[in-house]
């Protein structure tokens, strides 16, 4: 009797592992863009950088950004945005922004962070 009760119990078990090793995991992952993470200091521009800067830009003549979209600090901007590259004269001047693009709205210079399309600051005469 205790030989059966024996077997039974191994019997139970070896289904029970059977039956666990055949379930199916499912995992899902999100979409890469959507867990970028991208840490960056905030900007901060003494007003002699913010005046070379927006001298500088405005003197370019870039085509103006539509007026319609909200450009605010921390916001992400549309693919269809046309950003510029900053001038060479700034980037030298203010290394802090080389790498980051710009355009030019309502008399306003808005940096732009190319890899998120996140605006980082804004800068006025």
């Amino acid at each position: 009797m205790t030989y059966f009760r024996h077997a039974a119990i191994v019997a139970a078990v070896v289904a029970g592992a059977t039956a666990a090793s055949a379930q199916t995991t499912v995992i899902t992952r999100e979409p890469v863009e959507s867990r970028t993470v991208v840490t960056t200091e905030p900007l901060e521009l003494t007003p002699v950088q913010r005046r070379t800067i927006y001298r500088t830009i405005v003197r370019e003549r870039v085509a103006p950004a539509e007026p319609t979209i909200e450009y605010r600090v921390g916001a992400r901007l549309p693919d269809s945005v046309r950003l510029y590259s900053v001038p060479q004269e700034v980037a030298v001047e203010v290394p802090a922004i080389r790498s980051y693009k710009y355009m030019v709205v309502n008399n306003r210079v808005v940096l732009v962070d190319p890899a998120t399309s996140q605006v980082v600051e804004e800068v006025v005469d």
